[in-house]
């Protein structure tokens, strides 16, 4: 079944956690597009002001209370936004936590604790939102990582996570697709991402969280999130470093072994102590987009932008294929 996706001005949109990082990103640039939001987070003070800045510009936004891990939370969201707004055309499965550290020193309940919101908050938002968007169809769009594909030293409960969320993902698309389920299923996965997220893990080492480099804008992703909610896509790889990553670890695994070994644990220590708290247990939200990324840049991806806009890339090359074959003419002709 062809899945008809609305455009983001006729949309009802649901974002989780949306009062920080990425969700936060995603909202002001639905926003701007003219979607009607819900926005759940554990952040209650932080969500409200978020929503009564989109209305104060202009915008329509609800904000719900949501602990993602707790199956009812989750489910009182979309009957919300189902009384508020009567549909459901997205749904973005977007809050996570995480935690920096050696496997074998993290406790148990820590380790519960982060697939309690990585794994089972996706669970739980897909199977709420599903019977609202099979009504009319719509997209649910999951936020996994770099991480999805290749497991990362340091982060290796958050990328067991984040492997239970593709696989959970890709089973779910195929039940769907094979029932006809009007419903667009995505994963995002991004690489690294100038987010608050280095201050909000639960830390278990001497240093501060930093994530290797490059360094992507929380808005490439919320451009990727927003590009899926129009146009039926199975992946989006957020920056080139995530991508490469990806396909090198299919093709060279051990090579990446060496890799992460060598050179990736090393990179995701920076020189400072580790920033006081943590949101794993609660919200720890301050309605930031970015967080502080010990000097490294924090850049666009030339290459999501290039994926997200095909023809005018493929226009662009054609230009500079013509303009380079120009040139190369009239130098040969002097």
């Amino acid at each position: 079944m062809t899945v008809q996706l609305k455009p983001l001005s006729e949309q009802v949109m649901v974002i989780t956690g949306a009062s920080s990082g990425i969700g936060l990103a995603t909202a002001r640039a639905a926003a701007k597009r003219g979607a009607k939001l819900v926005l759940a987070a554990r952040s209650d003070a932080v969500l409200e002001a978020v929503a009564a800045e989109i209305s104060a510009a202009g915008g329509e936004a609800l904000a719900v209370h949501c602990d993602v891990g707790q199956r009812d939370e989750v489910r009182a969201v979309a009957e919300g936004a189902f009384r508020r707004f009567g549909r459901i055309d997205t749904w973005v499965n977007n809050a996570g936590v995480g935690i920096w550290g050696r496997v074998e020193e993290i406790s148990d309940a820590d380790m519960r604790q982060l697939f309690e919101t990585n794994f089972w908050g996706q669970v739980h938002g897909a199977l709420a939102a599903i019977p609202y968007l099979e009504e009319q169809g719509g997209a649910l769009i999951n936020i996994g990582s770099m991480a999805s594909d290749q497991a990362v030293p340091l982060q290796g409960v958050y990328s067991a996570s984040k492997h239970a969320v593709r696989g959970f993902t890709d089973a779910l698309r195929m039940e769907l697709e094979s029932r006809g389920a009007p419903i667009s299923v995505t994963l995002i996965k991004p690489g690294s991402i100038g987010t608050p997220m280095p201050q909000h893990i639960k830390n278990y080492t001497p240093n501060e969280a930093k994530f290797p480099p490059p360094v992507y804008a929380p808005e490439e992703v919320a451009a990727a999130i927003l590009h899926a909610a129009e146009h039926p896509v199975r992946d989006l790889y957020v920056g080139s470093s995530s991508r490469s990553i990806s396909l090198f670890g299919r093709v060279a695994p051990r090579l990446m072994d060496w890799f992460g070994e060598t050179l990736l644990y090393k990179a995701q220590l920076g020189p400072r102590p580790p920033s006081p708290g943590d949101n794993l247990f609660h919200g720890q939200a301050e309605a930031k987009v970015r967080g502080d990324h010990g000097g490294s840049l924090i850049r666009p991806s030339l290459y999501t932008r290039a994926r997200l806009h095909p023809g005018v890339t493929a226009a662009v090359l054609a230009g500079l294929v013509l303009a380079g074959a120009s040139r190369f003419g009239r130098s040969r002709r002097s």
